[in-house]
This record gives C-alpha cells, sequence and structure tokens, in this order.
C-alpha cells in the first residue's frame, strides 16, 4: 500500500498513526504541496491523505483510512469513545494552533516544500485564511501564553503515556497529530505528562517530533 502525505499535516499523521502501531507495512509517499495533479488523479481533488489500497484503489480522508487499516488489521479494534473533556480541549486549541504552526512549517526542510514553487503556493494559500506570516510570527508570545495554559489543562487527562485513556484508542489518533505539530514551536515548556506521552507516542508510531527543529 501507498500513503501520500505532507509531513506537516496533521490529518495525514493520523493516517501514519494507525500503520506505525498496528505495524502494518506501507510506503510513505510525499506530494509536493503545489501538487494539485497527482491527488486530482487518484480521488478527483486535491486533499492528503490518500491511501492507494492493494488492489490500486485510492481513498482519501484521514479517519476513513484509519478505520479501514484498523480492520485490516485483524488485531484488537481501537477504542472509539472520545471524553468530552478532550474534544472540548481539541476544539479550543483548534481556534489557534495553526497560527503558531502555519508559519514556521515552511522553514524546517519539509519534503512537502522542496521547491520555492511549492512553498509560495502554501504561503499564498494560507496567508489568505491565517494572515500575513510575519504578524502570525510577530503574535508568538501572545499565543505560547494560550497554548501554555491549555496544556496545563490537558496533563490531568492523559492517563499513561501509553495512551490518553491507558492505552491506544481514537482519543490518541486525533490528539497526538495536534500536539506533534506544536513541537515545532520553540520555547514551549510542556508538562511532564505532555512531553512524556509526546515521546511515547513518537516511539510507538515511528513518527518523528520537530523539537529538535523548533523555530
Amino acid at each position: 500500500m501507498q500513503l501520500y502525505i505532507y509531513d506537516h499535516c496533521p490529518y495525514c499523521v493520523r493516517a501514519e498513526m494507525i500503520f506505525g502501531f498496528k505495524k502494518i507495512p506501507v510506503t510513505l509517499k510525499y506530494l509536493l504541496n503545489d501538487d494539485e495533479e497527482t491527488p486530482n488523479q487518484l480521488i478527483g481533488q486535491k486533499m492528503v491523505p490518500i491511501l492507494v489500497k492493494d488492489d490500486h484503489t485510492a481513498m482519501g480522508e484521514s479517519l476513513d483510512i484509519v478505520h479501514y487499516i484498523d480492520q485490516l488489521s485483524g488485531t484488537t479494534p481501537l477504542n472509539q469513545t472520545i471524553r468530552p473533556q478532550i474534544q472540548q480541549w481539541l476544539d479550543s486549541v483548534d481556534e489557534y494552533r495553526n497560527k503558531l504552526t502555519v508559519p514556521r512549517c515552511i522553514s524546517i526542510g519539509l519534503p512537502e516544500f522542496a521547491t520555492q514553487q511549492a512553498i509560495d503556493y502554501y504561503v499564498a494559500k494560507k496567508s489568505a485564511r491565517f494572515g500575513d506570516f510575519k504578524q502570525l510570527l510577530a503574535n508568538t508570545a501572545e499565543l505560547i501564553q494560550r497554548l501554555q495554559n491549555d496544556l496545563l489543562s490537558l496533563a490531568p487527562l492523559i492517563k499513561s503515556a501509553q495512551g490518553t485513556q491507558g492505552e491506544f484508542s481514537m482519543e490518541d489518533i486525533l490528539l497526538f497529530p495536534v500536539l506533534r505539530n506544536l513541537t515545532i514551536v520553540k520555547n514551549v515548556n510542556w508538562p511532564e505528562p505532555v512531553q512524556n506521552y509526546l515521546n511515547t507516542m513518537s516511539k510507538l508510531t515511528n513518527i518523528s517530533l520537530y523539537d529538535d527543529r523548533a523555530i
């Protein structure tokens, strides 16, 4: 199977996680951010992740891919329960997380930004949605303070570094990609339970963090 992704895309990370955790082989195919032709040929629209299955059919939508691989694995299915407190946390952080991550991800050598054309494409699209990158970066201190408060509220909700509910579950599929992207932000003080969770999830799913490249 082949999984078409962007490294910085949290929805792609969801799909990567299920392959890594279930130890199912997959070939990762990194698309340039301005490549519209490939996804359109595969699923009729520009979006990732895209899974090309062994029968050569393609499917999009991250959670559809997660459910498909979860069933295909033949192992114990993931617990699908999402606690209201976790969903509320995700909803709160969704209000501002992109303002921290979007202007940074073009500067750390990710494969989807290997050409200037891909960078320019991304900057134009995201600036129109989230605002000027320089201004977003200028607002870093204020946004980090908001994140710090949210991380403190998240820490007691993590029951184990092995999974927010004590074992790997759908909550982790939703939460880890958001946290992993935020490791691109320098000078964040990660509460110990959250840092331990990040490190463990990274190892369990074979998905690296950005902390060594944080800016």
